[in-house]
């Protein structure tokens, strides 16, 4: 069988595993999974004990969770098309270390708002809540900045599985309205050249069920209980 990407909806981070496997060329599936309804099912807990999106669920019948794993398996097996890098290399290092800053410093700094909008809180608790939040997130953004230092790409000259991820974490300010990207004006680039690339425009349309039309690996998609199956015999 053909790797199998569970990813949330709506807005889910998974977004950049999906934009990562168009880059590579892999054969894969896709399993949607609503959020937070089915994820935090027993059934899909029987995929990710820990609820969250997103997973992969390999040929072999093991299951990959967390973002940086994901990629990170993808670069491992597209290193000789240029997509993947060497551990141990400087390059490598550059990866890791910017895959992490996003998946730590600039998840996080939206965590705040989030939870303002999905758990019941008290006016006062909701404002303070989401003041902490803005501040947040308009430093990560200041930081994320001075990161990418006029380069057109985060780590150089050419895309990178950290630009996927960071396409698929950004769009969140869109729905939060906290920054003008335009004052950021690298990242602003950046954000933008992204939203033409054929890969990213391909998980938009997936994520809202519409005509997508892959330049990768697609295989099509696959409900929770085919992907239960699938699981069950590989086991």
């Amino acid at each position: 069988m053909s790797p199998i990407l569970f990813y949330g909806v709506p807005e889910g981070c998974s977004f950049g595993s999906i934009v990562a496997l168009e880059w590579s060329g892999l054969p894969y599936r896709l399993c949607r999974v609503e959020m937070p309804e089915i994820v935090s099912s027993e059934e899909y807990k029987r995929i990710n004990m820990v609820g969250e999106t997103p997973s992969l669920l390999l040929e072999d019948g093991r299951t990959i969770s967390e973002s940086m794993a994901i990629l990170h398996h993808i670069g491992a097996r597209t290193i000789d098309s240029g997509l993947g890098v060497a551990q141990g290399s400087a390059d490598f290092d550059r990866l890791n270390q910017m895959l992490a800053f996003l998946n730590t410093t600039f998840f996080q700094a939206f965590g705040p708002l989030w939870y303002a909008i999905e758990h019941p809180l008290e006016p006062q608790q909701k404002q303070a809540l989401t003041a902490y939040g803005i501040a947040a997130v308009e430093k990560a953004h200041h930081t994320l900045e001075r990161l990418l230092d006029g380069r057109e790409w985060l780590l150089g000259s050419g895309s990178s599985l950290a630009d996927a991820y960071f396409v698929g974490i950004t769009r969140w300010n869109d729905f939060h309205k906290v920054v003008d990207r335009r004052q950021f004006p690298g990242l602003h680039r950046l954000y933008e050249r992204m939203q033409q690339e054929p890969a990213v425009r391909f998980a938009h349309a997936i994520e809202h069920r519409q005509e997508a039309k892959s330049s990768g690996g697609f295989r099509g998609e696959v409900d929770l209980a085919e992907a239960l199956g699938l699981l069950k015999q590989a086991a």
